[in-house]
């Protein structure tokens, strides 16, 4: 003989507790001045192979073109996407035609503006450095 058993709904409140609610730095700025290079002209990639250290061509870091430092100090929300890049220039030394071209390769944090469409890097690259404040 089978017997009919009510359902039961057990219900758990959520309470958030300080380590959930204090999650994440939404709501402060980072300040950071735009310094790779110096204003000297150069091209910046972005890391996205996962490999120490910049390589180009197929399947390496993907390049976003000609940059030079605009040498402003940027306040940039923490939401932001700071990036790990590579700025680079390359400079021919000696006398032309016998000498030749030299690569500088320069860590940096690139920050892409607020809608993500610009480039600007600094060659501080602990974040925990910057100056911070509220938004």
């Amino acid at each position: 003989m089978k017997s009919y058993k009510k359902p039961v709904l057990n219900v758990e409140r959520f309470t958030a507790n300080e380590f959930v609610a204090a999650c994440g730095d939404s709501g402060v700025t980072y300040l950071f001045t735009c310094d790779a290079g110096g204003g000297k002209s150069g091209t910046v990639y972005l890391e996205t192979n996962g490999s120490d250290g910049l390589q180009t061509g197929w399947g390496g870091d993907q390049s976003l073109g000609g940059y030079h430092a605009c040498g402003t100090e940027h306040e940039a929300d923490s939401d932001d996407a700071f990036l790990n890049g590579y700025y680079v220039t390359k400079e021919y030394v000696g006398v032309w035609p016998f000498g030749h071209y030299e690569t500088t390769t320069t860590d940096v944090i690139v920050w892409r503006g607020p809608y993500n469409d610009n480039v600007h890097c600094t060659t501080n690259l602990d974040q925990d450095s910057w100056v911070t404040g509220k938004s």
